[in-house]
């Protein structure tokens, strides 16, 4: 399409990367007579409305148990938890994720392993395989920028005796080949940060699966140890979800698939904006997918020239992520020459635009204009 460039005059308005204003003000009267229900039941944490929200993520996600946790980090950790990982035994996670990922590993005592994303940004099953040891015991699938990854080539890559986990932080109300996020390997750990496609008032997290064992297993440690006052029959933690965020993720879970609708129309809108940009690598979508677009994420050439050209227009851009796990000073003296160059290279093109419910074409449009004037 031909794109018109807006006058100069109209480039004063501020795009932000994120409005959460506009979802609040949509459930602000019901989510006020939630918590003042909760305030009146004084059931605070681990209490009716948290019974509530699980049993309902668990069918959105169409898995037999969600178990609600304190945040997306500790999610990871109490699934590797519950399922037996520890010491000694290796996770096979994408150099190209958020460092909780990896902090989870750490914290539940395995050693990280990184293989490489494809084109397409989401872990490469073939570069998995060729990580695979004689001490892998799990793989965990990044979701990343709303899409789900690729669980079916995983599996193929890794045989039936390595776990899968799924990392669903950024694909709520996504799936792949007819099946939910949320739904894929023994579990899978969500983050529902305030940014995220359903997001708290907050921190929180859940696992959703569907063994019953190992429900109850994360269910205990998640409570220090034991789902009864007292009892401690494993070491645990304190990770349990409130009910007040419990209460605003149930109040907003029925509006998820709606809000995600009008995040596909705008990523819809991007594409065809974009389209006529070769300087401008626009995101993909895999066979059988249907994203969710918790990111809008470009590769450009001069990236943090591009970024501070649109900060200095107040156009809310970010970077997801500037720099691959072996690249974190945290993680540095970690990994033996780690080598995963697809990652290492998107770290220094990627460009995520703003994107959410209720962003309009002309925020869009200006968003693109400013794009083009700085590649340009």
């Amino acid at each position: 399409m031909t794109l018109e460039m807006t006058p100069d005059a109209d480039l004063a308005q501020p795009v932000p990367f994120l409005d959460l204003a506009l979802s609040h003000a949509e459930i602000a009267a019901e989510v006020t007579d939630r918590i003042g229900a909760i305030m009146a039941g004084s059931a605070y944490v681990l209490g009716p409305e948290v019974a509530r929200f699980e049993a309902e993520y668990a069918a959105f996600c169409g898995t037999g148990h969600c178990v609600g946790v304190g945040n997306g980090t500790d999610a990871i950790e109490l699934a590797l938890r519950g399922a037996g990982i520890g010491h000694g035994d290796e996770v096979i996670i994408p150099a190209n994720t958020f460092v909780a990922t990896a902090e989870a590993v750490v914290h539940a005592g395995a050693r990280v392993v990184l293989a490489d994303c494809g084109p397409d940004l989401l872990v490469d099953p073939a570069q998995v395989a060729d990580r695979l040891t004689p001490r892998t015991r799990a793989v965990i699938g990044v979701d990343l920028y709303g899409q789900v990854a690729d669980f079916a080539g995983l599996r193929a890559a890794v045989g039936e005796e390595v776990l899968l986990f799924e990392d669903a932080a950024q694909s709520q109300g996504a799936s792949r080949d007819g099946r939910p996020a949320g739904s894929f390997g023994a579990a899978a750990a969500t983050s529902f940060y305030p940014g995220k496609n359903l997001g708290a008032y907050g921190d929180a997290g859940a696992v959703t699966t569907d063994r019953a064992d190992l429900a109850a297993r994360i269910r205990a440690l998640r409570n220090h140890g034991g789902e009864e006052r007292y009892q401690h029959d494993r070491l645990g933690r304190n990770s349990r979800l409130d009910s007040i965020q419990a209460a605003v993720l149930s109040v907003k879970l029925r509006r998820l698939q709606a809000w995600n609708r009008q995040r596909r129309v705008a990523a819809e809108r991007y594409l065809e904006l974009l389209a006529d940009h070769p300087a401008v690598q626009l995101p993909t979508t895999a066979a059988g997918s249907v994203g969710v677009w918790h990111l809008f994420v470009v590769r450009v050439p001069e990236r943090d020239r591009v970024l501070a050209e649109l900060a200095a227009n107040r156009i809310g851009a970010g970077i997801h992520y500037p720099a691959p796990i072996h690249r974190i000073k945290a993680f540095a003296g970690w990994f033996d020459a780690e080598s995963c160059p697809v990652s290492e290279a998107a770290a220094e093109s990627i460009l995520s635009l703003p994107i959410f419910p209720g962003i309009t074409e002309a925020q869009q449009q200006r968003v693109v204009d400013v794009l083009i004037r700085a590649l340009r």
